[in-house]
């Protein structure tokens, strides 16, 4: 019997893969890995993916399609565009990654393709970091995306239900996986690049937005000189980010300030050595990297916003500003880290793993 055909899956919204950075690269080069065997797989990817692949056709069983843009800025919505009508025609369905360009969407009914669109983290078109012009076409990408898609997906409950008040569309909860953050033992060389991994310290990993609140774990920090932390960021991408590295970097003795690490077995490292993981976003929805800490054992203290309390199902450490911080740092015990721990890894576990979440990305697929 002749077997019979792979459906074609377009995933459009990243730079591409292999991922190197964010949560949107890091779900399709898991989806891919996952679910090659069922699916046909199209990964449309940036200017900069090429360069940085060398101008490779394929990973992982997939397809790598270049559009000679940059899938951030300015040249992101032309970008998303000609991708998504890319695959209109050539492909059977669309996975649509962040809805930059959603008001493309309902022109592609025509095609009579599968569209499904992910809308990320808790409504994008609110974000602090964005101009009003901006949020106004963000929500508007978000509006048509959501009215002329297939299926929608919201990574958390929050979130279905923003979508439901303001777009007035059913959506899928399915999340993001955390399992491919492994704990690494840090060899020689990594502790001659990195010596604070023979001490205790406390990690943040966040991009240098406002939102994420970087500043509020540093100010509480800066109270407590016989607690280390190490705060990993992209510092560049923001005046905020600069002018938070320029005032803390060098100038306290318990506080490490590195530049965002792209090295997994390094980032990894860092990570499943740390006491505990100081997650400071407050307008995400199933952050990635509060997921990856959970996956990899970490006691999770968190800021006290209700995506972040229902992504750890209320067992995490939380704090409202930096003073509480510093009082929850000062006052947490052994006993009560160890059990966060315990907590994170068995939602990590039944939540948040890869396997679990590609089944799910099958699932619509075959609906």
């Amino acid at each position: 019997m002749q077997r019979a055909k792979k459906k074609t899956v377009a995933i459009i919204g990243t730079n591409g893969v292999p991922a190197s950075y964010g949560g949107y690269e890091t779900l399709a080069e898991n989806i891919i890995g996952y679910l090659s065997d069922d699916f046909k797989f199209s990964i449309y990817c940036s200017q900069t993916q090429k360069i940085k692949n060398n101008n490779t056709k394929e990973y992982k069983s997939a397809e790598l399609i270049y559009i000679p843009l940059k899938a951030n800025g300015w040249q992101s919505i032309i970008y998303d565009i000609i991708s998504l009508f890319h695959a209109s025609f050539t492909k059977d369905i669309i996975l649509y990654l962040g809805p930059g360009a959603g008001f493309a969407v309902p022109f592609l009914k025509l095609f009579r393709k599968k569209i499904i669109v992910n809308h990320g983290g808790l409504n994008e078109w609110e974000r602090e970091k964005y101009s009003s012009f901006q949020r106004f076409v963000a929500k508007l990408g978000h509006k048509y995306a959501a009215k002329y898609a297939t299926f929608n997906i919201a990574d958390n409950f929050l979130l279905r239900d923003s979508i439901k008040h303001d777009f007035g569309v059913n959506s899928e909860v399915i999340r993001y996986g955390g399992d491919h953050a492994i704990e690494v033992n840090p060899d020689h060389e990594l502790v001659n690049k990195y010596p604070f991994l023979e001490t205790k310290y406390y990690i943040n990993v966040s991009r240098a937005q406002v939102d994420n609140n970087l500043h509020l774990v540093l100010e509480a920090f800066k109270e407590i000189p016989e607690m280390k932390l190490v705060m990993v960021s992209n510092w560049s991408i923001s005046n905020y980010g600069t002018k938070l590295k320029e005032e803390y970097k060098n100038k306290y003795s318990n506080i490490i300030i590195l530049d965002a690490i792209y090295n997994s077995i390094e980032i990894n490292a860092i990570r499943s050595n740390a006491i505990a993981y100081i997650h400071s976003h407050s307008y995400c929805g199933t952050s990635p990297s509060l997921v990856e800490a959970m996956s990899l054992g970490l006691p999770v203290i968190s800021f006290d916003v209700p995506t972040n309390r229902e992504t750890t199902k209320n067992k995490a450490l939380f704090f409202k500003n930096s003073k509480d911080l510093t009082e929850k740092l000062l006052a947490a015990n052994k006993t009560d880290i160890s059990i966060v721990s315990r907590e994170m890894k068995k939602i990590a576990e039944k939540d948040y793993t890869w396997a679990y979440i590609s089944s799910q990305y099958s699932a619509l697929f075959n609906k």
